[in-house]
């Protein structure tokens, strides 16, 4: 059963994703959950608490995830294909929290967007080892963007479609992307 706290949760990333963390009150929170506005004060201090937890811990879950994942197998291609699946994985299931993301990121605290950055730079490198080492030769810079574009292609998905034929579609051009770079050597 999902406590009261994760139902605020889950209906605050589906409204911020719909009208945009400004465009969501206190009161419209409390109403789609089934409480008042000000009961919701029981569970966060503030809008922009709830805003921090759920960006905060998709970025902990994300980095959780990629690290189990890399340290899986000794393999970088199996473990490269494992990160692929993950991160489509997530972009499948959690498609309005990219969107909260990509639009709401500038309305945390300093100190929780700092965090959540740290957090996004500790698993953008999990990316970056694993392409070096399917593709020895390839620079940190290459293999930064690399990963950002499959990123980009994974987390398409508030955008593309959320069926699975979809996801599946993503996953399948970003392990292709990843795996056929081509290292061009200075």
């Amino acid at each position: 059963m999902v406590g009261r706290r994760e139902q605020i949760l889950t209906v605050a990333a589906e409204l911020f994703a719909r009208h945009g963390f400004h465009g969501v009150s206190i009161a419209d929170l409390g109403a789609a959950v089934g409480v008042s506005g000000p009961a919701l004060y029981r569970h966060f201090p503030g809008k922009e608490a709830l805003l921090a937890e759920l960006l905060v811990g998709i970025s902990e879950h994300l980095l959780a995830g990629g690290q189990e994942r890399a340290a899986a197998s000794e393999d970088p291609h199996e473990v490269l294909a494992a990160l692929v699946d993950f991160q489509a994985e997530f972009a499948l299931r959690e498609p309005e929290l990219i969107v909260v993301q990509d639009r709401d990121l500038a309305n945390l605290p300093p100190t929780s967007r700092r965090r959540v950055r740290r957090l996004q730079r500790t698993y953008v490198e999990i990316w970056v080892d694993t392409l070096r080492r399917v593709h020895p030769g390839l620079s940190v810079e290459d293999a930064r963007v690399a990963a950002h574009g499959a990123f980009g292609l994974l987390n398409s998905t508030p955008h593309a479609g959320r069926s699975a034929g979809a996801a599946a579609l993503l996953r399948r051009m970003a392990l292709a992307a990843l795996t056929d770079l081509v290292v061009v050597r200075a």
